[in-house]
């Protein structure tokens, strides 16, 4: 069913719907005849910048190599890469090289590397700016990006700077039963419509939401909202009431938009009972435009949809973009609240911008026609990255429906081989996000989807984007985060806050774009300096990941969340660690597994526990292969089958929450939390052992 369902959106295009949170971008179809050349810098730049060529070190014989982007694809990158050098007179070589690469100069020179991007996506201002950003500055308080520039947000992602035909393809909307396609020409108008009836509504600064699905209507409201100066923040309808009045009694919301009902496994649930209650627990609404069913609003109207729009004052209202300072708020995501109430996490429109299509346009190579697909509801940061798509002149794929858990391991465990069923010529790109994908199913990919980037990638909500990202100029190796991105000053450091080439915390020396402008709520700048500069200096971003970046290939090894970090024995690793041994090893006996260090007051050191489905035999296997392949101190002490995991409602494993449980600690269990009786399982694990 799923890979049917790429044929029905669409027959020019191929798109593969995925859970593991993998998106497709598809260019006009490709003789891949280069995919497994090394391509090395500098393959097209002028002879005068070709001279000096380092050689650099041969990647470690167990790190395979999948090649690179075939070379006719990544000419945009080339060229970008090519300009610096001739603009600034450089002599790079290749990306692997960490001191003399594009990275580098990126990195040690902020405000030209930014200021180039501008100019080299296109950002679409009616005023340019006076200044990139002061670099002297420390991250806290967070210095102004490109000030001066007066630009509106949705007005970049409606008319892209690449020229666009109106009437071709924008968006594809699909469902478990129905696609729909929206010109360019369609949504603009729409979201005329949407702002015309939201002008007298709402003014700038204003907090919109939306309690829907991924579908056409969330990101018309979305852009009708930010075209008149308002911030959006969306919350899909599978949360519960309490999580989401969790986030939005934070924000004080004037205009909710609302789903009635979501459809997923064949029929529909009703989401009225929630929606009752979240209406309730928020005096601030003036305005509610649902689908079907009034409900009582505080301080205004609830209106059915086709009311709503009907009410605007002028409905010959041109669309309109109000020009806005560059950093002016657009997005409210949130923290995933394990331990705590959310964090309200502003994000900016230059900053979510420019690094949106710095990624897409220069990393992954995406250009006008592409189709972009990325499953996601509207509550996660990928579905803010995935509509950015437009702003590059991509077709977007908006699907709401059911999810698909772990596609490709799926695909892998029944060696399925999608390509003896469909062609994919169109498939290029193959992007996995939450967790790295395990070494096997790296494999798996290349042989099943054929010459495609595969591309591990790592970031985050705290920056809307990514701090690891594909790239056009070096290889794909198995279980590594593709490259450190061009601008983005990753480092990796010990405890005492000194880089190491052994695992550490991940922190970002430099300021970067796509820093969030604020916390909304009380406490907000408190809060803010505490998440990320607080750990090392107010000068360093401290992102929670430990990593190990890997010195020849400068690949990123996520080894797991630093604060979720084991330290039995003082040997420091990750649970990932711990995973990729048992997927790899026991693929078929192992499901799934959580890996924590617990640590009571009683105890006099760390010691590891993972909950897996398993048997005495198999406890005393895996026992065998950590003391082989990692050492004795890295075996675990308990080993317990578990009946679930407890994840969030974005599908992560919750491991700081089990930790501080089986550590002793009173926890609360979170609404975020997709299923609390799993912790609550823990909580009973930790009381008998």
């Amino acid at each position: 069913m799923i890979l049917d369902s790429y044929r029905l959106l669409s027959t020019k295009h191929h798109i593969i719907t995925t859970s593991q949170h993998y998106h497709f971008t598809t260019p006009p179809p490709y003789r891949p005849t280069a995919l497994y050349q090394h391509l090395r810098w500098p393959a097209t730049v002028p002879k005068s910048h070709s001279r000096q060529k380092q050689q650099l070190q041969k990647p470690p014989s167990q790190a395979r190599s999948y090649g690179s982007t075939p070379r006719r694809r990544i000419r945009r990158c080339i060229n970008f890469k090519a300009h610096i050098a001739h603009k600034y007179k450089q002599e790079f070589s290749g990306e692997e090289d960490a001191s003399n690469s594009l990275w580098k100069w990126s990195v040690e020179n902020i405000p030209e590397f930014w200021g180039e991007v501008w100019d080299r996506v296109g950002i679409r201002a009616s005023k340019r700016y006076n200044e990139v950003v002061d670099a002297t500055l420390p991250m806290f308080p967070r210095t102004a990006w490109f000030s001066g520039a007066k630009l509106n947000f949705a007005e970049n992602i409606l008319f892209p700077t690449v020229p666009i035909d109106p009437s071709s393809t924008a968006v594809i909307s699909a469902t478990e039963e129905h696609r729909s396609h929206w010109t360019w020409t369609d949504l603009r108008e729409r979201v005329r419509v949407y702002a015309a009836a939201l002008s007298s509504s709402i003014i700038p600064g204003d907090r919109v939401v939306g309690f829907v699905g991924n579908h056409e209507d969330a990101l018309i409201a979305m852009l009708a909202t930010t075209s008149l100066g308002g911030v959006w923040s969306g919350i899909s309808p599978d949360n519960g009431a309490t999580a989401v009045l969790n986030r939005w009694e934070q924000l004080q919301p004037t205009v909710m938009f609302a789903d009635n009902a979501v459809f997923y496994n064949g029929r529909a649930h009703d989401s009225m009972s929630k929606l009752g209650e979240i209406v309730k627990g928020l005096p601030s609404l003036k305005h509610l435009p649902i689908e079907t069913h009034k409900l009582e609003v505080a301080n205004g109207p609830a209106w059915l949809d086709e009311e709503f729009l009907g009410s605007a004052i002028d409905q010959d209202r041109p669309l309109e973009f109000l020009q806005l300072e560059a950093d002016w708020p657009v997005y409210i995501l949130f923290s995933s609240g394990t331990t705590g109430k959310p964090k309200c996490i502003c994000h900016g429109a230059i900053g979510t911008l420019i690094q949106h299509k710095k990624e897409h346009m220069l990393q992954g190579d995406m250009r006008k026609g592409d189709v972009f697909f990325q499953y996601t509801t509207v509550t996660w940061m990928m579905w803010h990255w995935l509509v950015s798509g437009l702003a590059v002149g991509a077709t977007i794929v908006l699907y709401d429906g059911s999810p698909f858990p772990k596609y490709l391991s799926l695909l892998e465990q029944n060696s399925a081989a999608p390509r003896s069923k469909y062609p994919l010529k169109a498939l290029r790109a193959i992007y996995s996000t939450a967790a790295v994908l395990a070494p096997s199913t790296f494999d798996y990919v290349y042989r099943s989807f054929g010459p495609v980037n595969l591309a591990s990638i790592t970031g985050g909500t705290d920056i809307i984007s990514l701090f690891g990202a594909p790239s056009p100029l070096v290889p794909v190796y198995a279980g590594e985060i593709q490259a450190i991105g061009l601008g983005m000053a990753v480092n990796c450091w010990d405890p005492e806050g000194k880089p190491t080439e052994e695992a550490g915390d991940l922190v970002c020396t430099k300021a970067f774009p796509c820093q969030p402008v604020k916390f909304a709520g009380l406490e907000g700048e408190e809060k803010y300096r505490k998440s990320y500069l607080d750990v090392f200096r107010p000068t360093e971003w401290h992102h929670g990941d430990f990593l190990k970046i890997n010195k020849d290939t400068r690949g990123m090894i996520m080894l797991g969340r630093s604060d979720g970090m084991l330290k039995p024995s003082g040997v420091r690793f990750g649970s990932a660690e711990i995973y990729n041994l048992l997927f790899k090893f026991f693929p078929e006996e192992v499901e799934d597994a959580l890996c924590i260090g617990r640590r009571r007051k009683k105890d006099k050191d760390e010691n590891g526990g993972g909950g897996n489905m398993c048997s005495e035999e198999l406890k005393g296997s895996i026992r065998e292969v950590v003391k082989r392949e990692m050492s004795g101190r890295h075996v675990p002490a308990v080993i317990d089958p578990t009946p679930e995991l407890p994840v969030t409602t974005n599908g992560k494993k919750i491991e700081v929450a089990v930790k501080q449980i089986l550590s002793g600690w009173d926890v609360k269990i979170s609404a975020s939390c997709a299923n609390p009786g799993a912790l609550e399982w823990f909580r009973k694990c930790g009381s008998e052992h």
